[in-house]
């Protein structure tokens, strides 16, 4: 008698699929809270270089501010990511081909480094050599524009310390642009040598 018991009781699969799904449902939940996370980020990463752009475009007028454009932005990224905080970063170039380009130098030691007097066109007017010459703001007329925007804010849903990532999202959106020319453009280096 006991060993029917245990017989029936061994082969019995009523309830089967109840400790199946617990088995797989954390898993299936975590891979959906997953899912669902990086749409949002991404979404919200697609209206932040969306606001981006434009802004660019509306930078490029005569009488665009600074102010009223990062606000537009905000707004913008505001709506979809209501406490996001916002960084801003501009740097005004001469010309596209100076982006990100050093200050131009005689080496006259031939060390590869700016230094011991050598002779330098400060194109940012700042005083110093530097590694990169944009200067700080959004320029004036007819210069290249560096606009970059990061946002920062806390993952809607709590599934970072479970899979070990940052509890907060983080992305950057930057754009070129180049002003109109409403004016004529400041010319920029304090010294310079022409051959």
């Amino acid at each position: 008698m006991i060993a029917v018991v245990f017989y029936k009781l061994r082969h019995n699969q009523e309830g089967v699929s109840v400790v199946e799904f617990a088995m797989i449902a954390p898993l299936l939940c975590m891979m959906l809270l997953g899912m669902f996370d990086m749409t949002y980020n991404m979404y919200a990463n697609q209206m932040l270089h969306g606001a981006v752009q434009e802004a660019a475009r509306d930078s490029t007028l005569e009488g665009a501010t600074e102010t009223a454009l990062d606000a537009a932005v905000t707004a913008s990224v505001h709506d979809v990511v209501g406490g996001a905080e916002m960084t801003f970063n501009r740097k005004a170039y001469a010309s596209f081909s100076a982006i990100a380009q050093e200050e131009h130098y005689t080496d006259i030691n031939n060390d590869g480094r700016c230094n011991d007097g050598e002779p330098f066109e400060d194109a940012n007017r700042n005083g110093i050599w530097d590694p990169d010459q944009g200067e700080a703001g959004n320029g004036g007329a007819r210069d290249a524009v560096l606009y970059e925007v990061t946002i920062r804010y806390p993952r809607t849903l709590p599934i970072a310390p479970f899979i070990g990532i940052s509890p907060f999202y983080e992305t950057t959106a930057t754009t070129v642009l180049r002003n109109q020319p409403f004016d004529g453009q400041v010319d920029r280096a304090t010294t310079g040598n022409c051959v």
